[in-house]
């Protein structure tokens, strides 16, 4: 019998901190979703694409991973450059937009006060990680988009940190997993400072693309 993970809650509360802030943002801003925000696209994709945790003015508010913020208008745009998305830009939940082969989540289900999750609030959302990575359908190639996501990852595989240090651009493969490819995270910060430009941000989805080429080749003999 294949081992169960446990799966997305959205009424989850494990987190005292992140459900109180979480109740403060909900009652600023009252039509905000201030809720765990799902993953964004279909069960079976072989890239899984994995982000910090919900901004307080964009997933937050949307329901939907890096939309309604700064963060996703580098991400929605590679996307589409690279044919895993229907459009070059996702606005919220309900907008047309559909992800092709791929799904975007998140390290942290819930917005952290100030963007930044205690090292307790991640190891207490993995499990929900590990059911999106190593489910039934497990990704092929897994995109961390900084530090805490890369790590995040590799304790969802069980690894030793220490065997996988966080490297832009870098793909390394996980023991008994997927790929595990890096990329600085496409923040207002890294991007308006030129630590991830354009061209860094294409280059890392040209190294996904070809480790995706390269293991249905080899899942299929070819």
């Amino acid at each position: 019998m294949s081992q169960q993970y446990p799966p997305f809650d959205p009424d989850c509360s494990r987190c005292p901190r992140l459900a109180a802030h979480l109740g403060e943002v909900a009652r600023e801003h009252p039509g905000y979703h201030c809720r765990p925000v799902p993953t964004f696209g279909r069960p079976g994709a072989h890239l899984v694409i994995v982000g910090l945790a919900p901004g307080r003015h964009g997933a937050n508010a949307t329901g939907r991973p890096f939309t309604g913020d700064h963060a996703g208008i580098l991400l929605y745009r590679t996307l589409y450059a690279f044919g895993f998305a229907s459009g070059p830009e996702s606005h919220r939940v309900g907008d047309g937009l559909v992800l092709h082969d791929c799904r975007i989540t998140n390290a942290v289900k819930c917005l952290p006060p100030g963007n930044k999750p205690t090292a307790a609030e991640v190891r207490s959302c993995n499990p929900f990680l590990q059911g999106e990575l190593l489910g039934d359908c497990p990704p092929r190639v897994v995109l961390a988009l900084g530090g805490v996501a890369h790590r995040a990852v590799v304790r969802a595989f069980g690894c030793r940190q220490a065997d996988y240090p966080f490297e832009h651009g870098q793909a390394r493969r996980l023991q008994h997993g997927p790929w595990l490819l890096d990329s600085y995270h496409c923040s207002r910060y890294n991007t308006q400072t030129g630590r991830l430009t354009g061209e860094m941000f294409a280059a890392v989805f040209t190294t996904a693309r070809r480790l995706l080429i390269e293991a249905a080749s080899r899942d299929s003999g070819v």
